[in-house]
């Protein structure tokens, strides 16, 4: 007789963290502010078992400029976003990712001739 196993549903059953609809929304803003002003181009996700990664690039072919990573892990801690520059250095860390994107967001901000 034929015998059926059950699909698995990722990676040994183990869940994974992503990011929920309102902190991309809060990200995708960002992001789409900084393509208008010609400074990032492509971005990539990845969901792991510990963390979600949104990484910014300004060519494809690059290494990230920007990791804005999620771990709930350090929720108690240090907060559980980050900003990490290119060089793998915490740039911002904080409970609030609004206040936390804020780094980012000077770099919009030019002086006017």
């Amino acid at each position: 007789m034929n015998s059926f196993s059950a699909f698995p549903s990722g990676p040994s059953g183990q869940s994974v963290v992503s990011f929920h609809r309102t902190e991309l929304s809060v990200i995708l803003s960002l992001y789409g502010r900084m393509v208008a002003a010609g400074e990032w181009r492509d971005y990539g996700i990845s969901s792991l078992r510990d963390a979600a990664v949104f990484s910014v690039f300004r060519r494809t072919a690059e290494h990230a400029l920007y990791r804005i990573e999620k771990r709930p892990k350090l929720r108690a801690r240090q907060g559980e976003y980050a900003v990490i520059g290119m060089d793998g250095q915490v740039i911002k860390r904080g409970h609030d990712l609004k206040t936390v994107l804020r780094v980012l967001e000077r770099k919009l901000i030019r002086a006017v001739e």
